[in-house]
């Protein structure tokens, strides 16, 4: 759902394997967000606001969580799904970004498995399993997530896709088998800048979206 790059050596092939699947990170990695825990990865969601204010001017409050480039295609959602609605989408992407990062950090490919689809699941079961084959643990922490905002939404026969622009703080550390810290610190967290994208049937009557694909945000 974006990768962590771990300074040193010992990690080094686990941080590339990583940073073709999670998108550029500085350093670091995830906090407990109890509230993750138990949130479901996205919920259904309803009718987006309006992007004009009374006087016909952009709206500033929409536009602070929705890029202009994406109103066209959420138009477009909105025409195929009348429940869809962004501020909802952009809750249970906030969510799914925490689950999925602690899922990954954890090892948990189960549990991957319900929040991203195959390709997405594969690259991260290759770095799971290569940091598993060096002796590697990752104890990272999701500090909070600064900005999350919709830069791009496309629907073609009848999937829907919506990139989001995550801004994060990550702190973490990378232990060996002994326990030994080999990188990083729990005491200072590094900004992240990913864009995760979701995809749906609009037709489905699942509600969830599913994380699709991974990049680094500029």
């Amino acid at each position: 759902m974006t990768e962590i790059i771990i300074f040193a050596m010992v990690a080094l092939f686990v941080g590339l394997r990583l940073y073709s699947v999670l998108g550029q990170r500085t350093g670091h990695e995830q906090q407990p967000m109890a509230d993750m825990a138990d949130a479901a990865p996205l919920p259904k969601v309803g009718l987006p606001p309006e992007t004009r204010d009374a006087s016909g001017n952009a709206d500033q409050g929409f536009l602070g969580h929705i890029g202009p480039s994406a109103i066209d295609g959420l138009r477009a959602i909105v025409s195929a799904d009348s429940r869809f609605d962004s501020g909802h989408f952009l809750e249970g992407a906030r969510a799914a970004y925490g689950m999925i990062l602690d899922a990954f950090w954890r090892g948990d490919e189960r549990a991957l498995a319900e929040l991203a689809n195959a390709d997405v699941c594969h690259s991260f079961s290759e770095a799971i399993r290569a940091r598993e084959a060096d002796g590697l643990t990752l104890d990272n922490r999701l500090v909070r997530i600064d900005r999350a905002v919709i830069e791009g939404a496309t629907i073609e026969n009848r999937i829907a896709r919506i990139t989001v622009h995550f801004e994060a703080d990550i702190a973490g550390v990378t232990r060996d088998r002994d326990g030994n810290i080999v990188a990083g610190s729990l005491s200072d967290a590094v900004p992240t800048h990913d864009l995760w994208t979701f995809s749906r049937n609009v037709r489905d009557s699942d509600p969830n979206w599913m994380l699709v694909e991974t990049d680094e945000a500029a």
